[in-house]
């Protein structure tokens, strides 16, 4: 079996860290660059910087706090947000960036995956996909989750994996920020639907959570978390632990960080 990665995400809006519920109620937490620094240093397996308003305010994504960011960095950076064109592919990518994910700009022009992969390989083209159960279906959500689409999601996904997306995040906005576990009738769907790798994103809330997804879902491949890691409730380093208890693969590392320190 290969490794489970955990991927703590920052998601920025105005060059600060932010948190909500549902994809609401946003609240300031840190600056991306000090929890850059950290998650960086304390066993996580990459990181995912969110510039959650870019794509609702139909701007470019914040280009100079992601370049003071990825300085800070030593694990792999994907980054999102306003990504519309092959051109913010290559403003990203040059400013540090390891993968780009891509949601509302390939929902508006599918035809960015399959340009997307062509110049930089399936390996930097990320699908992330906001889904919301819509009268017992899954829906594909964009502009951060503040629009129905009305597009089924996992046809959407399978369709984007066929264009040339290498890896796919499922934020589960009926899970986000809830913490009572990841969505794990909608992550199965998605496993079953494709052959890359899936990032299961929206609901944790404690290291049983990440055990239970790991067990439940094997096809799964990382974790992503945002609030648990950013206010301390779930150490990486214990979960890691925890993980290779129970017989989950996990990289570990012999540097770490406390809770205390994770939470100033």
């Amino acid at each position: 079996m290969l490794t489970k990665r955990i991927i703590p995400c920052l998601d920025v809006r105005d060059g600060r860290v932010v948190k909500g519920v549902n994809f609401q109620g946003l609240g300031d937490v840190a600056s991306p660059v000090e929890l850059a620094r950290f998650y960086s240093g304390c066993g996580a397996d990459e990181l995912v910087f969110y510039d959650i308003t870019a794509s609702y305010e139909n701007r470019s994504l914040f280009t100079d706090i992601l370049r003071e960011t990825a300085s800070q960095v030593f694990i792999p950076l994907t980054v999102g947000g306003g990504i519309n064109t092959v051109a913010d592919f290559d403003r990203v990518l040059k400013s540090g960036a390891d993968k780009v994910s891509v949601n509302s700009g390939a929902i508006r022009n599918p035809s960015l995956v399959d340009e997307a992969a062509r110049r930089y390989g399936s390996q930097c083209v990320v699908l992330s996909a906001d889904i919301k159960r819509v009268d017992g279906s899954f829906h594909v959500f964009a502009k951060g989750g503040r629009e129905d689409t009305g597009m089924e999601a996992i046809g959407w996904i399978r369709e984007c994996v066929s264009r040339g997306a290498g890896e796919v995040v499922v934020n589960s906005i009926d899970t986000d920020g809830v913490k009572q576990g990841f969505d794990l009738e909608m992550l199965e769907a998605v496993c079953d639907a494709v052959q890359v790798p899936v990032i299961a994103s929206g609901g944790a809330g404690c290291i049983e959570d990440f055990l239970t997804l790991f067990e439940s879902v094997p096809g799964v491949d990382a974790g992503l978390a945002a609030s648990v890691f950013h206010f301390g409730q779930v150490s990486i380093a214990d979960l890691k632990t925890a993980m290779t208890e129970r017989g989950i693969p996990a990289r570990i590392v012999q540097k770490s960080f406390s809770a205390e320190t994770q939470g100033r």
